[in-house]
């Protein structure tokens, strides 16, 4: 049974897909379902933060609503990467005023990827907005995030679902993945930037299929394949699909355990 037992949270990396990660937190609140621990990877770093924070849903979905993706006066100068990453500290900052792990209401476990020593790295106190901004630093769009003299670009390069920082924390793990790869087509593949990125979210689903199926409940919803990573267009729909997904998980779950 659920009840009584520590919950931790674990969200991938995928872009605006990770809306989802929204949908089905509100549908764990609907249910009186409250994780106490949280681990993520890029986006899904971004969304758990917001609700370690203890932001409600449609705050989040404000927050990646009215945060730019792309605005010409970020765009980088002397550094890799097209937009320059370090430009969102002030916008993060009005969300997360205190900049610090510790100014959460649950402990936050965030990956981001070294790219200096090629080893993924777990932040989960001190500094809250770089690590977060190096999270979801996706090459080559968005420039690494220097901290300490080290550069750090996105977790899911390293770690998409980073489950086991929870693993031995928490009796119950709930996680969302919105990495999806589905079947394509031949004509799917016409070009290098299609090929780079289906190659890419094959080699990212297949290192963490098995750790999603060790979660005691976890969604994966299809139908997110059909956004586009850095789609701001797929905001409502990423988090509507999250949403019902989650409710439908959630319920099957509760069916299962009063029916046993």
């Amino acid at each position: 049974m659920l009840q009584g037992k520590t919950i931790g949270l674990v969200l991938s990396g995928g872009g605006i897909r990770g809306m989802a990660h929204i949908g089905l937190i509100k549908a764990m609140r609907e249910h009186g379902i409250e994780a106490g621990m949280v681990a993520g990877t890029s986006i899904g770093a971004l969304v758990g933060a917001l609700y370690a924070n203890g932001n409600s849903a449609e705050s989040m979905l404000n927050f990646f609503r009215e945060t730019p993706l792309f605005q010409y006066s970020f765009f980088a100068i002397n550094k890799p990467g097209f937009i320059d990453t370090e430009r969102y500290i002030n916008i993060f900052k009005v969300f997360f005023p205190q900049d610090a792990f510790e100014g959460l209401k649950k402990p936050l476990f965030v990956v981001a990827t070294d790219l200096l020593s090629g080893y993924e790295k777990v932040f989960h106190e001190g500094e809250l907005i770089r690590p977060l901004l190096a999270s979801a630093a996706l090459p080559p769009v968005f420039s690494p995030v220097d901290i300490g003299g080290i550069l750090y670009a996105d977790g899911g390069i390293m770690n998409n679902f980073p489950k086991e920082y929870l693993e031995d924390r928490m009796e119950f793990i709930i996680g969302s993945n919105v990495s999806i790869t589905v079947p394509l087509q031949k004509k799917d593949l016409k070009n290098s930037l299609q090929l780079a990125s289906r190659v890419t979210s094959l080699m990212i689903h297949a290192s963490n299929k098995e750790k999603l199926h060790e979660c005691n409940l976890f969604i994966e919803p299809a139908e997110l394949e059909k956004i586009g990573v850095l789609d701001k267009k797929g905001i409502e729909n990423a988090y509507r699909i999250g949403y019902e997904h989650g409710s439908r998980a959630i319920e099957k779950m509760l069916k299962s355990q009063t029916s046993s």
